[in-house]
């Protein structure tokens, strides 16, 4: 066989392994998750935590131009060869990907490991949103001392940063498994086109550096910054960080994380709602501070000034990225972790 064969090749019998490996969640649990990967992630973190800036951004920055290069020396070349060559990067890339962190997609999902249910009713759905509009209306007025202001965080970044670790290690006191060790948390230099492809922040998978997107509205960061941190400790769904990051941001004792927190949590059962039943969303909005809903309009205002066809164009991908690995909901089990709130807070008690 020629060797310009082989790495394409690699990438089906990877692609059919990773398959296999739906069927042992137990296995990659013990054995990568809670084994080869902290000793990973820990690695790459006290490299590179250090470094003031992204190194994975500045990575995939090399990899933008040295790509364009590529395709503009190689524009004559058979096309059979170029495809050749684009499959063998691609099999060695998607290998790496998942040594590194992506066998993480596989592990036991955190229903199970928390023994949290998965079914829950309109009516339950509606008393915990219900809660969480007079624990998020309390915490805005906290905050303000007016029902009518919208939350104005006064960190900085890098001080939400600093008070994420704290509120990782009080979490972490009550679920051993959530215990955040050597921070590695970074401003995206790509904050920019982040913005444009409309997202928040991401976890570099080959350095391990936790991205977030410094042009969101700030009354989101904090809450953004626990999702990503969550992405470096092991778990790969988007829901699941989702919960991690509202479980950690409301167990510190600091209002502005705590208000990120439930506003964030409150919006995602709001969108269920607004699907389910319109009129109950209808009414369940008016039993909000105006306050709330002006950072609501904040964040909306903030999205919407950036959505271009780019912004489609990269959701339409990463749904299809997602449902490929593990996530046969795609860009809609961002908002799956409300079925893991609602049933968390039938037996605890909100912070």
């Amino acid at each position: 066989m020629k060797q310009k064969y082989i790495l394409p090749l690699l990438l089906i019998l990877q692609i059919i392994g990773l398959k296999l490996l739906t069927f042992f969640p137990e296995f990659i649990e013990k054995n990568y998750s809670n084994g080869i990967y902290p000793i990973i992630s820990k690695f790459s973190r006290r490299c590179l935590g250090w470094i003031p800036f992204s190194i994975g951004d500045v990575l995939y920055g090399i990899l933008i131009v040295w790509t364009i290069y590529w395709f503009c020396k190689n524009r004559k070349e058979n096309w059979k060869n170029k495809i050749l060559s684009i499959l063998s990067f691609v099999s060695v890339v998607y290998f790496v990907f998942h040594v590194l962190w992506a066998f993480n997609y596989y592990r036991v999902p955190l229903f199970e490991k928390m023994n949290i249910k998965r079914e829950y009713s309109d009516e339950q759905l509606l008393d915990f949103t219900e809660k969480l509009i007079v624990k998020t209306n309390k915490i805005q007025f906290q905050i303000t001392n007016d029902t009518t202001k919208k939350v104005t965080t006064l960190y900085t970044q890098n001080q939400i940063f600093d008070k994420s670790i704290i509120a990782y290690d009080k979490l972490s006191k009550q679920y051993s498994f959530f215990k955040y060790n050597v921070p590695s948390q970074k401003k995206s230099l790509f904050s920019y086109p982040l913005t444009y492809m409309g997202f928040g922040g991401y976890l570099n998978p080959f350095t391990n550096e936790s991205q977030v997107n410094y042009m969101i509205p700030m009354y989101n960061f904090p809450s953004t910054a626990c999702h990503e941190m969550a992405h470096q400790m092991g778990y790969a769904s988007e829901s699941e960080c989702n919960f991690i990051s509202f479980l950690t941001s409301t167990k510190e004792n600091d209002l502005y994380f705590k208000y990120s927190g439930y506003s964030y949590a409150l919006r995602y059962c709001l969108f269920n709602w607004e699907v389910r039943n319109p009129k109950i969303f209808e009414k369940l909005i008016k039993s909000i501070n105006p306050g709330v809903l002006k950072n609501y309009q904040e964040s909306q205002d903030f999205w919407e000034s950036h959505q271009t066809f780019i912004d489609t164009g990269f959701k339409i991908f990463y749904d299809n990225f997602l449902k490929l690995n593990q996530q046969k909901d795609g860009l809609e089990s961002y908002s799956k972790f409300v079925d893991l709130m609602v049933n968390y807070y039938k037996t605890n008690d909100f912070n």
